[in-house]
């Protein structure tokens, strides 16, 4: 039994956000009570949002008077809180393996892949109405190849990054690769890898996935 306060659960998020979208497939996962709560895409730098993260990011969570910023953080929060089901590997080995899964989605899958190749084939004609670059794009894809690469290597023939079961790496790194569905990328960075696109059909056909959609989580932004 949780130690904590299990009351509802605030997020501060944007629809289309792989970030946000990590910790709202969790807590579905957890089946947990949360309300969401949308940042415009213009107001992260606005007083309000800083106050909640310092460096104009999503998602932050609120928590029983407890706020929460940097999504890693917030996921191991919410499986301590939560603890059941656990996303946490109880093996050492196992943990360690979902750990390295989960940075390696944060500094290289993120970093010059998805904030590159995502932002402009996805987030600039959907969100700021503006065509995307394609040098920028061009640019960013040998590090693509070489990210989706390692990724591929790290999942191995395990059924999912941690071993058997979901862990969070799992969650987060699903809705980085989902940007890359309908891309004309994919092919490109995806489809080599066979481990990596059967990996992507067993975790995207999760309840919590499809409840966390960019449409889905654009009603839930309406309806706030």
């Amino acid at each position: 039994m949780s130690e904590f306060p299990i009351s509802e659960f605030i997020v501060h998020s944007i629809p289309g956000s792989p970030f946000g979208r990590a910790v709202l497939a969790l807590l579905e996962e957890k089946g947990a009570s949360y309300r969401l709560s949308p940042v415009a895409p213009g107001a992260f730098r606005s007083p309000e949002h800083l106050a909640r993260h310092p460096f104009g990011r999503v998602p932050v969570l609120e928590h029983d008077g407890f706020r929460l910023c940097e999504t890693q953080a917030i996921l191991r929060y919410l499986d301590r809180v939560l603890p059941a089901p656990a996303f946490t590997p109880a093996d050492p080995k196992a943990a360690g393996l979902m750990d390295q899964a989960m940075n390696v989605n944060d500094w290289y899958l993120f970093q010059g892949v998805c904030n590159v190749i995502g932002f402009q084939r996805v987030v600039k004609p959907r969100v700021m109405g503006m065509a995307a670059d394609e040098a920028a794009i061009e640019a960013a894809m040998p590090r693509a190849k070489e990210v989706f690469t390692e990724i591929a290597k790290l999942l191995g023939d395990r059924p999912y990054f941690a071993g058997d079961a979901v862990s969070l790496a799992d969650l987060m790194i699903a809705p980085q690769i989902d940007f890359f569905t309908d891309l004309p990328e994919r092919p490109v960075l995806l489809t080599p890898h066979a481990n990596l696109v059967a990996w992507m059909d067993r975790v995207m056909t999760r309840p919590s996935l499809k409840a966390t959609t960019w449409e889905r989580v654009a009603d839930m932004a309406k309806a706030a």
